[in-house]
């Protein structure tokens, strides 16, 4: 998964650079992986939102090249923000970036017909380039004998069999990338092809390499024919992220509690070496607690993620934006924009970048202003902590997790909410009468690797771990020290929170949020919550660590939680972070993939008022149900 945060790197024009450009589900990136290993670093081009990937491939001589993993692009006329920088890099447009010294293409073995044609373009360049032949395993299965010196012979360049997906897959491409003769030889001159006319050279090659015919039926053909069924297909999905979400609560127990149990010994062998005071009071209420109470929720986070790199790897989510199209068409949206949106899932910020995917303006403004209503990790702390609190863990309906129930309908609430709000945007707004068609390659089926995934999953493991140690850190110590002073008078009889800093914000601002059911506690951890959604559970357990006493100092959260507030309050709050205002990070994000303030302004508007309004119904119907 990416990132939610930007990494700044500045971008070195000299030393010889190797560019990977192929098409989208050509197996590039994991080319890329493979011959780059660790020596990686991401960031976005100059310019653009556009994630750029460089890494570096040491040669058995000691000699260090810089790999471009290029976005995916079907052809050199560009029709996107990815397709515009492939093109700007390839023709040496690109901003503090060298034009590339050799061209690697990566083309699906078992799609030549379509891949061939970038092949072509590039050669139309005057760029040295080299063609890898990936997924050349997977052709064999499915009886395609493609001849690597044959295609060679017919393109006028290198042609190497690669497997992405295995650990020496790149085998015959770094020999050949190692071969000093490739690097001095001088490009010849190539002959001027119109574009016109690719259609008819790739079709020539085809003809006399023996693969013209008509490929047969593959297993992902057998598998299509149920999975994307009309009825059967979207019966699949559901009950797919169904048990996602079953799982993310049920699995994660047993971790969650071992967390719980090292942060509780933790904060008592800390506590029992320093003195009774300040210190002792920012060091085990402050720092342990509150980063405490916000790792505790990792397991579950990565549960999430788990589930979502297998659909991804395995060639699922394709189908399953195949599969929503007419749904996602009928309040205004397209297929195209589930990905982006499912991407959300994991942080509204990527899901926001994936966007620029989508050629047409208007859906990618709407699909830009829906991401923040998809439920992100970032969330799932909050969601954990007051499900924890207020839902009792029991099984319902022939043996379902009730908390899992709820995190479900949390997450189903989001997804309705956007689609409501694209209903009402294509009902009154320019895209009443707008007509849209779905074009979209569906690739085969292939198992997940243990390394794909694994890999997802620690990287954003790291990415968490570092809001943790980051932004939440800061926000932490912060609340710590508007939490602890001023110190309350002699003889005070309320609890010492409330003579603070934060006690008096937290005044100030009740009067806003006690309509929905919110007590000051509540309003302090709402304003850090701008910064990361998941310094909402930092803030309370910082809050009421501080303004408990006693034995109440060392007790869990989620107990005081549900000692001092009433169930209306809890699930005000739960409806509150379904369409809850953003993290700063998001709007920024979107500032810069708009190009300007007016589409922040909407959003941030417009997610306020349904987060207040979804927060203010549902506490004064669960008061008059008597919760």
């Amino acid at each position: 998964m990416s990132s939610c945060h930007d990494t700044v790197v500045h971008i070195h024009p000299g030393g010889q650079l190797v560019a990977l450009v192929g098409n989208p589900n050509c197996g590039k990136t994991a080319l890329f992986n493979l011959l780059t290993g660790s020596r990686q670093k991401v960031a976005n081009y100059a310019g653009v939102t556009v994630e750029r990937k460089e890494g570096q491939f040491r040669t058995s001589a000691g000699k260090t090249l810089r790999v471009l993993d290029l976005p995916g692009a079907y052809s050199l006329n560009p029709r996107s923000p990815d397709e515009r920088v492939t093109v700007d890099v390839l023709h040496g447009r690109a901003r503090g970036e060298k034009r590339p010294d050799i061209v690697v293409c990566v083309v699906d073995a078992t799609n030549l017909r379509r891949n061939l044609r970038l092949v072509l373009a590039v050669q139309r360049l005057g760029l040295p380039c080299v063609v890898a032949l990936n997924m050349a395993d997977m052709a064999a299965r499915r009886g395609l004998q493609v001849d690597a010196d044959a295609l060679a012979r017919e393109l006028g360049v290198p042609v190497v069999p690669t497997v992405g997906i295995k650990a020496d897959g790149d085998r015959a491409l770094r020999a050949l990338l190692e071969d000093r003769s490739l690097w001095k030889a001088a490009q010849a001159a190539q002959e001027a092809l119109h574009q016109d006319g690719d259609h008819h050279t790739v079709q020539t090659i085809l003809e006399r390499l023996g693969l013209d015919k008509a490929m047969p039926e593959t297993a992902s053909d057998r598998i299509d024919r149920v999975v994307l069924h009309p009825v059967i297909g979207p019966a699949i999905l559901a009950v797919l992220l169904f048990l996602v979400f079953q799982a993310v609560f049920s699995w994660a127990e047993a971790p969650m509690g071992w967390i719980e149990g090292a942060t509780g010994a933790l904060g008592e062998a800390v506590g029992a070496l320093l003195p009774e005071g300040v210190l002792r009071s920012f060091v085990v209420d402050g720092l342990i607690a509150g980063l405490g109470g916000v790792v505790v929720f990792l397991p579950q986070i990565l549960i999430l993620f788990f589930f979502i790199l297998l659909l991804e790897e395995s060639g699922y989510l394709p189908r399953a934006a195949f599969l929503l199209d007419r749904l996602m068409g009928s309040v205004g949206l397209s297929g195209r924009a589930f990905i982006p949106l499912l991407s959300s899932f994991a942080c509204a910020i990527p899901g926001i970048m994936a966007a620029r995917t989508i050629a047409d303006p208007r859906d990618r403004i709407v699909t830009i202003l829906l991401a923040p209503m998809m439920t992100c990790s970032a969330r799932l702390p909050v969601y954990a902590l007051l499900i924890a609190a207020f839902i009792p863990s029991r099984q319902v309906f022939g043996g379902l997790e009730l908390q899992g129930l709820v995190l479900f309908a949390l997450y189903l609430a989001g997804i309705l909410g956007a689609f409501a709000v694209a209903w009402v945007l294509k009902r009154f707004g320019s895209g009443k009468r707008h007509v849209r068609t779905l074009m979209m390659e569906l690739p085969s089926y292939h198992w997940p690797t243990v390394r794909a995934v694994a890999t997802g999953l620690w990287q954003r493991a790291l990415i968490f771990l570092r809001r943790v140690g980051g932004v939440i850190l800061v926000m932490t110590v912060v609340l710590w020290v508007l939490s602890s002073f001023p110190v309350p008078p002699e003889g005070y009889t309320e609890p010492a929170i409330e003579y603070s800093l934060a006690g008096r914000i937290g005044q100030a601002l009740a009067f806003i949020f006690e309509p929905i059911g919110f007590n000051w506690q509540i309003s302090i951890a709402l304003v850090p919550a701008m910064a990361a959604r998941e310094v909402a559970v930092a803030a309370l357990a910082t809050v009421y660590a501080v303004g408990a006493t006693g034995d109440e100092a060392g007790s869990a959260l989620a107990p005081l939680l549900a000692q001092d507030w009433s169930m209306a309050t809890a699930l005000a709050m739960m409806a509150w972070f379904v369409f809850a205002p953003q993290c700063l990070s998001t709007l920024a994000t979107i500032r810069r993939e708009t190009g300007g303030w007016k589409w922040v302004g909407v959003t941030a508007g417009y997610l306020f008022v349904l987060a207040y309004a979804a927060s203010f119904v549902t506490y004064r119907v669960a008061l008059a149900f008597g919760l």
